[in-house]
């Protein structure tokens, strides 16, 4: 059986895995999909500190960022807490084609590495705040 420490150590391995995805992606021009894994990013981060602040070690499983947030000791200040809620466009909606056709008209590059900064931005908060 894994110790919280190595649920944590988990959650936070994959989360850069998906990292050097989302960047690689975004290299490739494949923004839609280079969101979505920086969506997983930010949701790995969230789980591991659901787990640090919880009692069980295993999240609950959603791909809702704020749903995540709400069950831990993380206070983000209100504009990290708005992107965060729009950033959950690029979760499991985005697999479906009607709303990918959609989605896909959005992201630009500019777009793209827009919210890529603030995806920085945010990992780097979560990543301070781990053990």
């Amino acid at each position: 059986m894994l110790s919280k420490h190595e649920h944590i150590a988990y959650w936070v391995r994959t989360a850069e895995d998906d990292w050097e995805a989302a960047q690689s992606l975004f290299e490739a021009s494949k923004y839609v999909h280079c969101l979505f894994f920086a969506h997983l990013v930010l949701e790995k981060y969230c789980k591991a500190h659901w787990v640090k602040d919880n009692h069980n070690n295993h999240p609950p499983k959603t791909h809702n960022l704020l749903r995540l947030i709400q069950d831990t000791h993380l206070d983000l200040i209100e504009e990290d807490l708005l992107f965060l809620e729009q950033f959950n466009d690029f979760q499991l909606e985005g697999r479906y084609p009607d709303y990918l056709f959609t989605i896909q008209k959005r992201c630009t590059f500019e777009y793209t590495q827009q919210l890529l900064e603030k995806v920085t931005y945010i990992k780097q908060c979560l990543q301070e705040k781990l053990p």
